[in-house]
């Protein structure tokens, strides 16, 4: 079963090299317009959106996400907040306080969601219109100084980025886990079965690496990614999401 939408939701890989042509307003305003359209949890719609196009702003980004060159060179880029800010003002508006809700774990996870899941519209459409995306979570490096940069205000976080753009590359689509390790019927899988798969895609993301780079990596995903979760990251953000007035119960 395949349609065009299956087909470029299936057709997705990050876009890392982007052209150097400005997107138009007709088409970025769309792109809000699909992100809006996404489902949202009892109707709370907790995701802001901050588009950059200012170069300035864009390169500190970039030098604030890691140096990554993309985030300054693309068509446009975006920031995904989740974002009580407007809650606590309609809450003011009614003579009420809502701060309780908004400091719950409750609360955060349905913005984190609710963000994501506009983030995802905006990707598919945009892919559909013929550009590329990547995300970007190493905003997340120093959140202080993207939040102070875009004027964030209380209760607003920025949780990651996307570079939008018209792509200037065709990378090779990298290998997702096998269906079956992701897709588990009535209940968690054994952990024989889930070590099975993780052998088999070892392999598969190996010999992967291997031809993509001629034999200068040669890591699988298991060895990848045990690696690069052996020291925690971002230990900071526990205390800055809590001075947001975030996730504190």
């Amino acid at each position: 079963m395949m349609n065009e939408t299956i087909e470029t939701i299936l057709n997705h890989r990050s876009i890392r090299k982007f052209k150097q042509e400005p997107i138009s307003d007709e088409v970025l305003l769309k792109l809000v317009e699909c992100a809006q359209a996404a489902s949202t949890s009892s109707y709370q719609q907790v995701c802001t959106i901050i588009g950059v196009d200012d170069l300035e702003k864009k390169v500190r980004l970039a030098e604030l996400a890691g140096n990554q060159s993309y985030v300054a060179e693309n068509g446009y880029f975006f920031v995904f907040c989740m974002d009580y800010h407007r809650h606590s003002i309609a809450a003011k508006m009614m003579d009420a306080n809502i701060d309780e809700t908004i400091q719950s774990t409750e609360a955060f996870i349905v913005g984190t969601v609710d963000a994501s899941l506009a983030a995802q519209n905006v990707a598919i459409a945009a892919e559909s219109l013929g550009l590329g995306i990547v995300y970007i979570g190493g905003i997340r490096n120093h959140l202080k100084e993207v939040s102070d940069l875009l004027d964030c205000p209380e209760h607003v976080l920025p949780l990651f980025g996307m570079a939008v753009g018209y792509p200037d590359a065709e990378p090779v689509k990298k290998p997702r886990l096998p269906l079956p390790a992701v897709f588990h019927r009535n209940g968690y899988q054994k952990k024989e079965e889930t070590e099975k798969l993780l052998k088999q895609y070892e392999k598969e993301t190996s010999d992967y690496y291997t031809k993509r780079t001629g034999g200068k990596r040669t890591e699988g995903w298991v060895t990848q990614i045990t690696s690069s979760m052996t020291v925690p990251k971002r230990t900071y953000m526990k205390d800055f999401v809590h001075g947001k007035g975030l996730n504190k119960t």
